[in-house]
């Protein structure tokens, strides 16, 4: 099939320069026909598309292997225009690391992927919920297999447990069937979906790791995934059992105190976790892990709000209310 017998143009965002902060957003909305796929290659008309902090945070420049100009965006659900007949019309959903940053990527009606980087979405889920997975959930299973996987025997803490991939892990991690604890930096209710009861503590008020201590009998947390960085290093730090794993995904300042006496003492290890590094035919195979359990049910979508589901030509709004802390999954709908 050649959609361009049907003379379809669509139109998408396009960055060209760093922008200057978030109230200068330098994000332009350009019509586009569709490319051309390659060999190998599928043409995605795209549905929906998350928006992340990392596709804001390239738009400002702080990603400094992007390339200029492009077109922003990692997560995607869509349906196949061109490629393999056997794959015409198939509804699809992925999200790369490359996607968005040193190719063109999903906020735009058209993208061009390699066949191999898409899969057919959760037959229960709308296009809205499979273009909200992405980046969240790639991160948040990539840094518990890194860290080793979970076992029903695993004491978990999720530092920033109402963010994405906080909410993301304390899925995963309740699935297995650990006993997981969460912290936030105020007083929250636990908006994630959980397999099991979660409690979520606040670290203005509470001594988190006291807490979970005296929760498990003196044994602390076998795995922190710390979603913030700098803000919970101390107090993660504290948490860990012997032989504790601790999951880095983004910080705040890049310097922290660091007690080596504590660190080796307690046998910990450090898991840097960056999906930027991980293309979109790795994240079909991360999908293909995490299809079957969200069509059984046992892991949940994010629930989607209508008024957090952006058309292209209100970009600035939806990229800048990601990084001002929207509770949402926040998606652009070409």
């Amino acid at each position: 099939m050649d959609i361009r017998n049907e003379t379809v143009t669509g139109r998408a965002l396009r960055v060209s320069q760093p922008s200057q902060d978030l109230d200068n957003l330098l994000v332009e909305l350009v019509e586009i026909a569709p490319p051309r796929p390659g060999p190998g290659q599928v043409l995605v008309e795209i549905v929906a598309a998350g928006v992340n902090p990392s596709d804001v945070k390239a738009s400002l420049g702080h990603m400094p292997h992007a390339i200029w100009p492009r077109t922003p965006g990692r997560d995607f659900s869509g349906i196949v225009r061109e490629g393999p007949t056997n794959m015409i019309g198939l509804e699809v959903w992925g999200g790369g690391g490359e996607l968005g940053i040193t190719q063109d990527g999903s906020h735009g009606k058209w993208m061009v992927l390699d066949q191999k980087a898409v899969r057919a979405k959760p037959s229960n889920f709308s296009m809205e919920e499979a273009g909200s997975i992405g980046v969240p959930f790639i991160t948040a299973y990539e840094g518990l297999r890194e860290a080793g996987g979970v076992q029903p025997t695993d004491v978990v803490l999720v530092c920033g447990g109402n963010g994405k991939v906080g909410q993301a892990a304390i899925q995963l991690a309740t699935m297995a069937g650990a006993t997981v604890f969460a912290v936030e930096h105020t007083a929250q209710q636990l908006m994630a979906h959980t397999n099991k009861p979660v409690e979520l503590f606040n670290s203005s008020v509470d001594d988190v790791a006291d807490i979970v201590r005296q929760k498990t009998n003196g044994h602390g947390a076998d795995i922190v995934f710390n979603t913030v960085g700098s803000p919970y290093f101390e107090l993660a730090n504290k948490a860990l059992a012997k032989q504790g794993r601790q999951i880095f995904i983004s910080t705040f300042d890049r310097a922290v105190p660091f007690d080596i006496f504590n660190f080796f003492r307690g046998r910990h290890k450090f898991i840097g976790i960056d999906t930027l590094a991980l293309t979109s035919v790795e994240g079909a195979k991360i999908f293909d892990k995490l299809r079957p359990k969200f069509e059984e049910g046992l892991l949940k979508p994010f629930p989607i709000n209508p008024a957090s589901c952006y058309a292209l030509a209100d970009a600035a709004k939806a990229y800048a209310s990601v990084l001002r802390g929207t509770p949402d999954r926040v998606l652009l709908k070409p």
